[in-house]
């Protein structure tokens, strides 16, 4: 079985460099490998349009966290200025950069920033294109660009994916397949044979790592965790899946310490998981201590 390595999100989401940054020197104590953040925009409360930012700031508060984002946008940004900002934030933290990159689903959101939604795939491929080769060192207007990545040639690179295609791209790519949190464990199962697929297809061979988001609710208290469940299960089901959505146990890693642990288990097993990121359960009414006392839990399962 591969390596496994246990990272998180923060367990409260606000766009405060303080707040983040502490929540990450608690998670680094606790003994998480990893801290990543999401990009979003046009959320009131808790937009974070540039993550790479924000982790220069957590970067200085830390020295042993990977820092990484979930899904940096790639459509919605000009590839150059890009590379330039990836390749610094690696070097401020002395090469413990991984960028997960994405797309983007919500139609609204790429056009706002002028990319037509039919076009965001091409444009992925177009962007990350031209920023490796500017990690490579190849001219720009017949100027070399700096700084590069302390990490060569450049920090892992993640794919953030939902659907067939998106999947396929990354096999195309050659780049690990970043399992989102919402899917279910046969869902996924699916989703990694078609990503060995297109890997196979496209003569990327070699180990790749298989990281995979979960959301994450662990207490010893059985009516704590039937209320996350219940709130979970409330849910609706997310704009890009077909059908209903499924009970948070097929989706969640939800229960007590030894449940949780048996299905993180069920999870290296089926999927020879590489890295778990563990997301708060994304509903209201959750109160802050209980969030702590699940990730420290979870770190203690873990480690």
């Amino acid at each position: 079985m591969p390596d496994f390595e246990l990272g998180i999100t923060p367990w409260r989401m606000a766009l405060d460099a303080a707040g983040l940054s502490a929540q990450a020197v608690q998670a680094e104590a606790w003994g998480y490998r990893s801290f990543f953040l999401p990009e979003s925009h046009f959320l009131e409360s808790s937009s974070i349009p540039d993550p790479l930012l924000v982790l220069a700031a957590v970067a200085a508060q830390t020295s042993k966290l990977t820092l990484g984002t979930t899904s940096w946008l790639l459509p919605i940004r000009q590839p150059l200025l890009a590379a330039e900002q990836a390749a610094s934030l690696d070097q401020l933290c002395r090469g413990r950069l991984v960028l997960g990159l994405g797309r983007g689903y919500q139609r609204g959101m790429l056009e706002a920033f002028g990319v037509n939604s039919a076009d965001k795939r091409d444009r992925f491929d177009a962007v990350l294109s031209a920023m490796q080769s500017a990690w490579s060192g190849e001219p720009v207007a017949g100027q070399p660009v700096f700084p590069r990545p302390l990490q060569q040639p450049h920090p892992p690179l993640w794919v953030a994916a939902f659907g067939p295609k998106a999947i396929a791209q990354a096999g195309r790519l050659g780049l690990p397949y970043f399992a989102s949190p919402v899917e279910s464990l046969a869902e996924l199962q699916a989703n990694y044979a078609r990503h060995e697929e297109a890997l196979a297809e496209h003569g990327n061979g070699g180990e790749i790592l298989r990281p995979i988001m979960r959301t994450v609710f662990v207490a010893d208290s059985p009516a704590r965790v039937s209320e996350v469940r219940d709130k979970l299960a409330a849910l609706p089901s997310p704009p890009f899946r077909k059908g209903p959505q499924p009970a948070p146990e097929d989706w969640c890693l939800l229960g007590t310490a030894t449940e949780v642990s048996e299905q993180i288990a069920s999870y290296r097993d089926a999927l020879q998981m590489t890295h778990l990121v563990a997301v708060r359960p994304r509903v209201p009414g959750i109160a802050t201590p209980w969030l702590t006392d699940s990730f420290a839990a979870l770190a203690d399962i873990a480690g």
